[in-house]
């Protein structure tokens, strides 16, 4: 990773829970140590695919200080952070930047829907101003398809240029390849940092200035997705592509989250990845077999 900003493999990095649904706090970070072993460049702790916006408040910094303390450096973590209440994200951020995170994810305000630039401006500028700290960095989170409020190029510009050194990236994961090819064509010559939310894009956006991606395919493959970060200006980087995509769609014939956990589950012979929070439910038995059937073949050919 380098010093600052993020670049690379990042993995919004499942939870485990407990049968009563509490975080499972070693299983969690016993995958995330597995994660930076296989090839991840750092972690998203409480992004979408953790579950986050399924956890309290307390629950979040208790389990970021937990995970701290039990040796994941923080350096390679990126916190989301982002809740419809803004006093909710100053203290996870304050939180976050207080035990020396580089960075936070942020999701817009997402609950009231049609709402102006304007307001997610004032959003954001009072996030900045009340956590109150010059080592906040910020990267902005663009999930319209689950938060249904959308971060405009226009926005995304007057951030930048209120809050220069502050608002440094973006993970786009409306699935539109065009929507961040413009992302990157616009704003990556100066520097702002944008992360496609999806594995299919990942060589793409290296190829045209993008900085790696964020992507949920990464808890159960990051290997070869540092393989195509690595490799993404030589030949092969085409069919490593490729073997991404068949892989990923596999998985996205699933509901992501529950389909990850038992990839988990039967990888590692531990049911007990397939616990998940409600209003999530785990796959079917009938679920779980195809997709672990249609996973394998499409990792064989």
């Amino acid at each position: 990773m380098e010093t600052e900003h993020f670049s690379g493999i990042l993995a919004p990095a499942l939870t485990a829970f407990t049968e009563q649904f509490e975080i499972d706090t070693e299983r969690t970070v016993a995958h995330f140590q597995w994660l930076l072993k296989q090839g991840c460049d750092a972690l998203v702790v409480f992004g979408t695919t953790s579950e986050a916006n399924s956890l309290s408040v307390a629950e979040r910094t208790r389990f970021l200080e937990y995970a701290i303390s039990n040796g994941l450096d923080p350096r390679n973590v990126l916190p989301g952070t982002g809740c419809c209440s803004l006093p909710d994200s100053v203290v996870l951020s304050k939180h976050a930047i207080g035990l020396e995170c580089p960075g936070v994810l942020t999701l817009p305000p997402f609950y009231y829907k049609a709402v102006s630039d304007e307001g997610l401006f004032r959003y954001f500028a009072t996030l900045i101003e009340r956590v109150g700290d010059d080592r906040l960095r910020i990267y902005l989170y663009h999930i319209p398809p689950i938060s249904q409020v959308a971060i405009s190029f226009d926005l995304i510009e007057r951030l930048i240029r209120e809050f220069p050194g502050v608002v440094v990236g973006i993970k786009d994961s409306s699935g539109d390849w065009e929507h961040t090819q413009q992302l990157i064509d616009r704003f990556a010559p100066g520097g702002f940092r944008v992360f496609p939310g999806n594995e299919m894009h990942l060589l793409p956006a290296l190829r045209t200035g993008g900085k790696g991606c964020i992507s949920a395919f990464a808890n159960i493959n990051p290997a070869i997705l540092q393989e195509v970060f690595q490799k993404w200006q030589r030949p092969e980087a085409e069919n490593l592509q490729e073997e991404v995509e068949r892989q990923g769609r596999a998985v996205r014939q699933y509901p992501v989250i529950p389909a990850l956990k038992a990839i988990l589950a039967e990888s590692r012979k531990d049911p007990g990845w397939e616990n998940i929070r409600p209003p999530l439910v785990p796959l079917s038995a009938a679920q779980r077999e195809g997709l672990l059937a249609e996973l394998g073949a499409a990792t064989r050919q």
